[in-house]
């Protein structure tokens, strides 16, 4: 059984050329690219992208939280009746 490719797989979920994952792990596009099409992944790159992932899962909490506090302060000015409009 083959296992996926992670640099193709945090590519296609992220939305990132090869261009902008080196960019952000610090790589070279060609780099990202070879190893892309070779299928062999560095033990650094393999942390890298695992770090990348729990960035953006932390960003999107972060987001969440943000959200849920504008919700809250909105209720808050209502004097929390939330059928008011």
């Amino acid at each position: 059984m083959q296992t996926e490719n992670i640099v193709k797989k945090v590519c296609k979920e992220l939305g990132l050329t090869y261009k902008e994952l080196g960019e952000r792990i610090g790589y070279s596009e060609g780099s990202i690219r070879n190893m892309a099409s070779k299928g062999e992944i560095s033990e650094p790159v393999k942390k890298s992208i695992e770090l990348l992932y729990e960035l953006k899962k932390c960003q999107e909490q972060l987001e969440d939280c943000k959200q849920l506090e504008r919700i809250l302060y909105r209720l808050s000015k209502r004097g929390g009746d939330i059928a008011t409009p």
